[in-house]
């Protein structure tokens, strides 16, 4: 049997949902630290939410300077997330950029915006 080059439409959407979860509690988080830096304390599902309140919370005690990189670090994920469904609709997904061998699910079920296979990290490709 020939080695498996991409993964499957269904592989694909399993992938797609967990993506866009992840990208739902990301934009959330970000618009809480966002809160933060501006000082508004609207009430909204930070209220209801326990994972969230305790987010509110950690941040409510963060300098700005560290709220700010928190942040930022967060729109990166976001986008990084963004780009990972772009390439679940080319079919692309999953493809190590180096090797051009797919990258286990394992790895991208822990991180699933990966663009390298462990190996490739490994080597200190990319």
């Amino acid at each position: 049997m020939a080695e498996k080059t991409r993964y499957s439409d269904e592989e694909l959407q399993e992938f797609r949902t967990l993506i866009l979860e992840k990208l739902d509690k990301a934009r959330k988080d970000y618009e809480i630290l966002k809160a933060s830096l501006s000082g508004s304390d609207g009430n909204d599902i930070a209220d209801t939410s326990p994972t969230f309140k305790v987010l509110e919370e950690g941040a409510s005690v963060l300098s700005k300077e560290e709220a700010g990189r928190l942040a930022q670090r967060q729109a990166k994920f976001i986008a990084h997330l963004e780009a990972a469904l772009i390439r679940i609709e080319n079919k692309t997904y999953g493809i190590c950029r180096v090797t051009g061998k797919l990258i286990s699910k394992e790895r991208l079920r822990a991180v699933p915006h990966a663009t390298l296979s462990i190996e490739a990290k490994e080597n200190g490709q990319g």
